[in-house]
């Protein structure tokens, strides 16, 4: 799973960070996919655990170096997912200019709702929602992107030989929060009900 940060400014704002020149790139392995049906639980070693909506892309073919104009032939389906982080841990890798890997990469970190065919959606104007407890917390559309999807797949494919079944992370727009136990987050993209997720 390969995931993007800072690509909504809203988002960027509510956290204060900084704007970043390229897309901000980092890594999740398997062992993070949170298996269906399955509850989060929160880890022992964090206290503020945040819940992050993003559209995710799954890759359907092989391609390193892709041209941003070619990148559409390389995924068919359109899904959405949760990045859960550590936001305490972040902070203290982010203070010392670590890597974010324990506060993003950890088990069960990263859920992955239902995929649907591309052809559902108009990719520049597609509107997803997370509810937590039956209140709509995030309400995000593509076409607030700094780096729109084949952008993403295009500069990401220069360092990374992307693979048939890779997952992309595309960026989470701002209604951040934190996730406490019996919490119940659902995402939804374009109305459909893409996950229901119980906090433990």
């Amino acid at each position: 799973m390969i995931c993007i940060g800072r690509n909504y400014a809203k988002h960027i704002e509510e956290l204060a960070n900084e704007r970043p020149e390229h897309p901000v790139v980092f890594l999740k392995p398997d062992s993070a996919i949170l298996p269906r049906k399955n509850p989060f639980f929160i880890p022992p070693f964090s206290d503020d655990i945040h819940y992050e909506v993003e559209v995710l892309v799954k890759i359907n073919k092989v391609g390193k170096y892709i041209s941003e104009k070619f990148a559409h032939k390389y995924y068919d389906q359109i899904g959405l997912g949760i990045d859960f982080t550590a936001r305490d841990v972040q902070a203290k890798c982010k203070e010392k200019g670590l890597p974010w890997e324990k506060a993003k990469a950890f088990d069960g970190s990263a859920v992955v709702g239902e995929f649907y065919p591309k052809e559902y959606f108009d990719l520049e104007n597609l509107k997803f929602q997370l509810t937590k407890n039956s209140l709509l917390v995030q309400d995000g559309n593509t076409n607030e992107m700094l780096w729109k999807i084949d952008a993403l797949i295009s500069y990401v494919s220069q360092y990374f030989t992307l693979k048939k079944g890779d997952i992309i992370f595309t960026g989470t727009p701002a209604g951040v929060g934190r996730v406490v136990e019996n919490d119940v987050l659902v995402g939804t993209i374009e109305g459909k009900e893409a996950f229901h997720i119980r906090v433990k």
